[in-house]
C-alpha cells in the first residue's frame, strides 16, 4: 500500500493533507499552450470530488501515501491528555495548528486534534478552529483506519481514550 517513489498507481489511497483522503482513479495527459502533462486524477471522498493534480507537482503540494500501519500507530499512541498550546491566544494558535496541518504527516494532524480537543475541554472553539479540529480529526481516523485495517469506529473510540488517558 506505501509507495516509495513520488509515483502513484491507480487504487492507491493518499492524504491531501488540507484536503482529506483520496483515491487515485486515473492518471490522464492533457495539453495546455501545446505541452502534454500528466495528471492524477483523485476522487475525494469527504467532499465528493475529483480534483487534478500535476504529477510532477504532487509532492510539492504534499500528496503522499498513506503511512504504515507502526507510524499511524505510533500516531495515535503518542496523543496525550495535555494541551501544548494553551498559553496562546486563539490566532496564534489557529495559525500554529494551520501550519502543521500544511506539514500534513500523520503526527502533525494528531498534535492539532490533541491541542484542538483539550482546548475545547477548557472553552468553546471559535468556528474556525472548530472546522480545523473536525478536519484533523476526520484525516486523522480516515488515514489510520486505512493504515491499520480498522474501521473508523474502532480508530475513533482509540483516539477519544488516548484523548482522555
Amino acid at each position: 500500500m506505501e509507495t516509495t517513489s513520488n509515483t502513484f498507481n491507480i487504487g492507491d489511497h493518499v492524504v491531501y493533507p488540507e484536503q482529506g483522503m483520496g483515491i487515485i482513479k486515473a492518471i490522464t495527459e492533457k495539453k495546455h499552450n501545446g505541452i502534454s502533462e500528466s495528471y492524477y486524477s483523485i476522487y475525494l471522498k469527504n467532499t465528493d470530488m475529483n480534483i487534478l493534480i500535476p504529477v510532477k507537482r504532487a509532492k510539492d503540494i504534499g500528496i503522499r501515501s498513506i503511512v504504515s500501519k507502526k507510524e499511524a500507530t505510533d500516531a495515535i499512541m503518542g496523543i496525550t491528555n495535555k494541551d501544548t498550546l494553551n498559553n496562546l491566544d486563539w490566532k496564534e494558535r489557529l495559525h500554529r495548528n494551520q501550519e502543521l496541518i500544511h506539514d500534513g504527516s500523520i503526527n502533525s494532524i494528531a498534535k492539532v486534534v490533541q491541542t484542538l480537543y483539550h482546548r475545547s475541554k477548557v472553552k468553546e472553539l471559535p468556528i474556525q478552529e472548530k472546522k480545523l479540529y473536525e478536519s484533523a480529526l476526520n484525516l486523522l481516523i480516515e488515514e489510520a483506519s486505512i493504515a491499520m485495517n480498522l474501521d473508523i469506529e474502532q480508530i475513533s473510540t482509540l483516539i477519544l481514550e488516548r484523548l482522555e488517558s
